[in-house]
């Protein structure tokens, strides 16, 4: 009985794992059905001795889907798409609301709180490629209130970053 218990846990676990790389709590924000876009968060950790950049991701959830950051720009929260994420060697970083993320940009359909996303694969600058599955769909409440914000060079009135 422990066996199975064991097992099972292993099986219900948030980490995956391939090579040197592991990720945790992944999730995806849930949206309201008329946005076409969305982010997904998570902690990727690095066991490995040299640093990994994370250079893509892609998923059939999305039409594309982008690295981004959020920064402070002359006093402004602003977000902008980056060309890697580098993860350090025996290092972590966390992918969450104001900060770094996967943008999720163009959705083949509505997702809710309660869905789970059946597959985003995540793309290393040492070629492993680890595909998180079943990603669950999360309401995220915080993290960014509205202010003035900019997107890509966009002012989104109403958007601040706590």
């Amino acid at each position: 009985m422990f066996k199975i218990v064991m097992l099972f846990s292993i099986a219900m676990s948030t980490v995956l794992l391939a090579g040197n790389i592991e990720v945790k709590d992944a999730y995806v924000r849930a949206v309201p059905p008329n946005l076409p876009n969305s982010a997904s968060f998570m902690t990727i950790i690095n066991n490995g001795a040299t640093a990994v950049d994370l250079t893509r991701a892609d998923s059939t959830l999305a039409d594309t889907l982008e690295l981004h950051e959020h920064t402070m720009k002359n006093g402004m929260m602003v977000m902008a798409q980056v060309p890697k994420i580098t993860i350090p060697a025996h290092g972590s970083v966390m992918l969450k609301p104001g900060g770094y993320h996967i943008m999720i940009i163009g959705l083949k359909k509505p997702i809710k709180p309660h869905d789970s996303v059946k597959m985003i694969n995540l793309h290393f600058s040492d070629g492993e490629t680890l595909t998180l599955k079943n990603v669950p769909v999360k309401s995220v409440m915080g993290g960014m209130k509205m202010k003035n914000m900019k997107m890509n060079g966009m002012k989104m009135n109403g958007m601040k970053s706590n």
